[in-house]
């Protein structure tokens, strides 16, 4: 309860004339313990409802932790301040007369405005409610027709194309391809720079075989590009002129193409893994899988990993015969590596530099097997022979490449979404290999992989955190209220919240991201703040109204309830829209961003901004509107007002 000398100081407030100095510090006083008991509550509220982006992991958690840490951050030193610097400075610079509300031209504006709404609608109560149930309902279709994706395509101002050719694919013929395809790209006017790439590096952590071909495609800025040109119709157009027989072309970005590789092992957006214990039979599987994945509209970039086809040269010693020429195994194998492979010989040294001298065959005679079964073999009783003359040399066929992953061997189908959004599109493609294999021979298994992955993995902790998030929430404002009614009102603020951000997807056709998620939960923190404000505000009005009247139906009529639900509503105008302006305007200029990183910012923001409106609009129509049915309800029922003392 209140004591008396803060109800006398609360009547001062808003009175004009002068005001006596130990007065007007208590004034300040009393407003700092108001204060500061809303603002804790509402930072409180803001920190937990983001803890559910603190928990995930991954990409998304490198990716938007830093913006949580920061609001949090700064909501607890703007808090800080509030409670602090405000009190003093205001008992420097307020002096004098106090301008009562009454006065403000802002605040009349907006309360002229919303006063006459106000009153309608308590008037015409059930109506607002079942339009706002319509729209609700409206919203439904929209929700289940949402597109998914794991985040939003990141413009990167250039492209990465990589073709695959066949396995047995020789370096001169890949090397053909690459300069064919990169002489008809560069071709193109929006086309800056071209460099290409087949075959790996020298290193270990580069498993890319020379039948894999990248090349970095380089765009000049969007402001000289064709009229009418975009990103999907230039790619479309550039998969038009490169096709060549034997080549599957896919189309990704440089850094997402690496991310991918490195964590997930995929090099597109999407991947099926065949998992089992034969080669040939994963093979199989996989081109069933291709089969059924076919005419799947948005999969683009169809390709199998080729397990089979690969060639190689077998040399295979017979022993028997090496043993009559005084041979054994180790004299065979050293001619091998010297004529073919590549010996050592020695190393110069140039004054810091060190250069390794090999010594093999020249390259004529090591492309013809005829001229490698001519080889010449030295022996110390018959003289030179050819080594055809102690080992077979053929050409044999086998995996081009051997992936494993988790002790089991692995087989991969690849592809790419363009023109739809990812989870629909495997969706879909989930529906159609379930309808080709009832069931996998025994020790294989199917697994999804690449973006839709992380997806998945983030839609699955979000799923489990955010509702441990709700229940903490709710124990906080049953703490507050000390009644579960108050606690449903409140949450009823969170879906209407939703509507605004759901139809706003819609109309810039935003899939539902982990981007978007984050908006979502950034709303829903303001959306519960706001209406805990605003309940907080008609409770004061129904406590005074029954402090002063009586509390009991022959006092307090109907009307004059409505009369005192309509005053608090209107008391929680001006602070209502302070707070959802400095959020939208604070906005504005993501919503309006152009540059590289608007694809990630701008769905995050785009749900907030219109959640805010309908959740704004909500909170000062139908909240009230609410309110009054549960209190003419209370009245009916109990004969008396239920007055909550809320211990904020």
């Amino acid at each position: 309860m209140e004591s008396e000398k803060s109800i006398k100081v609360k009547e001062r407030i808003g009175h004009t004339g002068e005001i006596p100095e130990e007065e007007r510090i208590a004034i300040i006083e009393e407003s700092s313990r108001t204060l500061g008991r809303s603002v804790f509550f509402s930072v409180i509220i803001m920190i937990i409802s983001f803890a559910p982006i603190l928990f995930l992991t991954g990409q998304e958690k490198k990716l938007f932790s830093p913006l949580v840490l920061t609001k949090t951050f700064s909501l607890i030193g703007a808090a800080i301040l509030s409670i602090t610097v405000s009190p003093m400075l205001t008992r420097v610079f307020m002096k004098c007369k106090l301008v009562p509300e009454s006065r403000n031209p802002v605040s009349n504006f907006f309360i002229t405005i919303y006063k006459p709404v106000a009153r309608l609608c308590l008037k015409w109560r059930i109506t607002v409610l079942v339009l706002c149930f319509a729209i609700i309902a409206g919203s439904v279709p929209l929700v289940i027709n949402l597109g998914s994706e794991f985040m939003p395509p990141l413009d990167e101002g250039s492209l990465l194309l990589m073709p695959v050719t066949l396995p047995d694919v020789s370096n001169s013929e890949a090397k053909r391809i690459m300069q064919l395809q990169d002489k008809i790209i560069k071709a193109f006017p929006e086309v800056e720079n071209v460099l290409g790439k087949a075959g790996r590096a020298y290193t270990a952590t580069d498993n890319a075989p020379i039948s894999m071909i990248e090349t970095i495609i380089v765009l000049k800025p969007k402001k000289q590009w064709r009229d009418g040109m975009t990103k999907e119709k230039l790619i479309k157009e550039m998969n038009g002129k490169i096709q060549i027989p034997g080549v599957v072309v896919g189309w990704t970005q440089p850094i997402i193409n690496r991310i991918n590789m490195l964590s997930t092992g995929i090099r597109t957006d999407v991947g099926v893994k065949i998992y089992g214990k034969n080669l040939d039979t994963i093979y199989g599987i996989s081109r069933r899988v291709e089969a059924a994945l076919k005419d799947i509209r948005g999969l683009e970039d169809l390709y199998v990993e080729q397990l089979t086809g690969g060639k190689y040269l077998d040399i295979k010693i017979r022993r028997k015969d090496a043993a009559r020429y005084g041979l054994n195994i180790d004299d065979v194998n050293m001619v091998i590596e010297s004529a073919l492979g590549g010996m050592i010989l020695t190393t110069t040294v140039e004054g810091r530099e060190r250069y390794s001298v090999n010594l093999r065959l020249a390259q004529e005679y090591r492309n013809d097997i005829d001229e490698i079964r001519r080889i010449p073999v030295q022996t110390m009783k018959y003289g030179v022979i050819p080594i055809s003359a102690i080992a077979d040399v053929k050409v044999t066929e086998g995996p081009p490449m051997i992936n494993s992953e988790n002790a089991m061997l692995r087989g991969t189908v690849l592809f790419n979404v363009r023109g739809r959004d990812m989870g629909g599109v495997v969706n879909e493609a989930k529906r159609k290999i379930e309808e080709t294999f009832k069931q996998l021979p025994q020790g294989y298994f199917i697994e999804w992989s690449g973006q839709y992955e992380n997806q998945v993995r983030a839609q699955q902790r979000l799923k489990i955190i955010i509702p441990i998030v709700l229940l903490i929430i709710a124990l906080i404002l049953y703490v507050t209220f000390h009644s579960f009614t108050m606690v449903v009102v409140v949450f009823v603020s969170i879906p209407v919240a939703l509507i605004g951000g759901v139809y706003s997807l819609y109309y810039y056709h935003v899939n539902f991201s982990v981007a978007v998620a984050v908006g979502f939960i950034a709303l829903f923190g303001v959306a519960v703040e706001t209406g805990v404000l605003m309940i907080a505000y008609m409770n004061d009005t129904i406590r005074k109204l029954a402090a002063e009247k009586g509390n009991n139906t022959q006092n307090i009529t109907l009307p004059v309830l409505k009369e005192a639900i309509l005053f608090g509503a209107i008391q929680r105008v001006r602070p209502l829209l302070m707070t959802v302006l400095a959020n939208i305007i604070g906005l504005i200029p993501v919503l309006a961003s152009t540059g590289t990183g608007s694809d990630v910012m701008k769905p995050i923001a785009i749900p907030f901004v219109f959640g805010l409106i309908t959740s704004t609009l909500f909170v000062l129509i139908v909240l009230p509107v609410i309110y009054n049915l549960l209190k003419e309800w209370e009245l009916k029922k109990y004969g008396k007002l239920v007055v909550l003392e809320i211990n904020e």
